[in-house]
This record gives C-alpha cells, structure tokens and sequence, in this order.
C-alpha cells in the first residue's frame, strides 16, 4: 500500500516561511507525482503544486503565485513543499497526494490516487 504522511504545519505570523514535508512510502517513489493541495473552512479544495519524481518537472497553479517552491529528495522519499510570506487567508489544512501524473494548466486530483492526512497551517495577522 502507498502511504502519505504531511508534516511540518503549524502556527506563524503574517509574513513568516514554513516548510512541509510529505513522506512517500509503497511502491516505487520515483514513478509517482505528488501534488499539494489546501482546504480552508468552508472552501473549495485548491490545487497548489507538483512534481513528477522521476525528472523533478515542476508545476504550480494559481493559488500562492511565486510564493512556493516544490522539491523532492530520492534518498528520503520525501515531497517538499516551501510556502513563504504567508498571510492569513492562507490558514487552511494542507495536504499531500500521489499519483502518476501531474495536471499541468491547472494542479487538480484527477489521477491523484494516495493521499495523506494533512497538516494545519494557521497563520496569525
């Protein structure tokens, strides 16, 4: 079985950096893609970011513009996700998913098969 395993969450002030963490274990870490994704109260699911393991392609969708950086390491079957000057609106549970594919125009579940649990970012003003 394929498991996902988010970390790295917690409470920051407007303007601070956190990183994520995203431990892949199950099958083969290099044919996967692994997206992140975000849900606040009461909104819509959004897609952030992703990366194709096996040739460390990167996308990212609309939401938090310049503000990420994804990155993965091979030895340690870990997706990295890097979220800087964050503000309030981007309190919400952030979430890790795997699949084979990432969709690139705009980052989406189709094809995202494993996902983790997520991990709480709140960001304070």
């Amino acid at each position: 079985d394929v498991q996902l395993q988010a970390s790295g969450g917690g409470l920051v002030q407007a303007g601070e950096s956190l990183r994520l963490s995203c431990v892949v274990s199950g099958g083969t870490f290099s044919d996967y893609a692994v997206a992140w994704f975000r849900q606040a109260p009461g909104k819509e699911r959004e897609g952030l970011s992703c990366i194709t393991i096996n040739d460390h392609s990167t996308y990212y969708g609309e939401f938090m513009k310049g503000r990420l950086t994804v990155s993965s390491d091979n030895v340690k079957k870990t997706v990295y996700l890097q979220m800087n000057s964050l503000q309030p609106e981007d309190t919400a549970v952030y979430y890790c998913a795997a699949g084979y594919y990432c969709t690139i125009i705009h980052i989406t579940t189709e094809g995202m098969n494993y996902w983790g649990k997520g991990t709480q970012v709140t960001v304070s003003s």
